[in-house]
């Protein structure tokens, strides 16, 4: 936009505003008169200028503001009222005028000529002006309401990594507890998990394929602590490893499988599947439900839910069926 209006400056000013003056009676006048006419032009050029640069960037700006504008303005049409009024020369009487009254004063050919180009110069300006302010307030809202939704996504993701954290680290726990020889492999892999949350909280993308090793690793945390009653199934087909992907958004819902969908007493089947190939990626979780009460269980959903509607709107499909037996996920996203 800032390159258009320049375009537009050069143009009237190189080619618009000359040749209205040319269409005008000036090269009568220019012989006797050379120095009024060069400051009238030189004049007509600082209006535009005036108004484009300073003029209307103040009418959008506070009270204070607006009113140096308007006294800009009013000043512009003063010192051109000055300039029209400069006699040039004192016209002959014209005989067909005798026994008319004249209200108004007679306006001289060079004064019209001033005021009409004064007039377009005024009008075209304001044009461009308030069309290039226009543009700016809204990039500016645009910047705007990018910063609030950086923002926003920011603070889900540090509500994210500590839901995590303390999620591995109660399943750690009960291994090191009952003294099961899995406790060891499974602090080892929580300390390479927490690597990639350090890694990845800088980051805005990640690839797909780190974003897959993390869940396969979660996973692995997650089934140390499972005994035969539950079966977890994890199929991953990454076609795509230069596609990138908000860090942290797919383990959520991987994550609410095992909150919920694991019985010490019952069986339970946990299915996992990713599918990354072209510029579509397909994810779904299933799982069964068992009641249990826990502080803040919706909200890792949420804030995915969140964070995909701030990063894909009209990209992407979530479903999410909950029949109070299974809970399914299935989530499809172009990017």
């Amino acid at each position: 936009m800032k390159n258009l209006t320049l375009y537009i400056d050069l143009v009237f000013c190189l080619a618009v505003l000359p040749l209205m003056i040319a269409l005008s009676p000036v090269e009568r006048w220019f012989h006797n008169f050379s120095a009024y006419i060069t400051l009238s032009g030189l004049w007509l050029y600082a209006v535009y200028f005036l108004n484009r640069r300073l003029v209307i960037p103040l009418l959008f700006g506070g009270r204070k503001k607006i009113i140096c504008g308007v006294a800009l303005v009013l000043l512009s049409v003063g010192v051109t009222f000055a300039l029209s009024g400069v006699q040039l020369y004192i016209p002959k009487p014209n005989i067909h005028d005798k026994g008319i009254v004249r209200r108004l004063p007679r306006v001289l050919h060079h004064q019209q000529t001033l005021w009409s180009l004064f007039m377009i110069v005024e009008t075209f300006s304001f044009a461009v002006g308030l069309l290039t302010q226009t543009n700016i307030q809204r990039a500016r809202r645009r910047e705007a309401e990018a910063e609030r939704d950086r923002a926003e996504i920011e603070l889900y993701k540090a509500q994210i990594k500590p839901h995590f954290m303390f999620n591995t680290l109660n399943s750690l726990y009960g291994l090191f507890l009952t003294g099961n020889r899995n406790a060891l492999p499974s602090l080892e892999k929580f300390i390479s998990m927490m690597r990639y949350v350090h890694t990845s909280s800088t980051k805005d993308l990640v690839p797909v394929s780190e974003e897959a090793d993390y869940i396969r690793e979660y996973v692995d945390v997650q089934s140390l602590r499972l005994n035969d009653m539950t079966a977890v199934t994890l199929n991953m087909e990454i076609g795509s490893a230069s596609m990138l992907i908000p860090p942290m958004l797919l383990v959520t819902f991987v994550e609410n499988c095992f909150k919920h969908g694991v019985s010490p007493v019952e069986k339970s089947e946990i299915a996992i599947n990713l599918r990354a190939s072209g510029r579509d990626l397909l994810f779904s979780t299933s799982n069964r439900i068992f009641k249990a009460e826990r502080i803040g269980e919706h909200m890792g959903i949420e804030n995915c839910r969140r964070r995909l509607e701030l990063l894909y709107a009209g990209k992407y499909e979530l479903s999410i069926n909950n029949d109070g037996a299974t809970f399914g996920v299935a989530l499809h996203i172009h990017i």
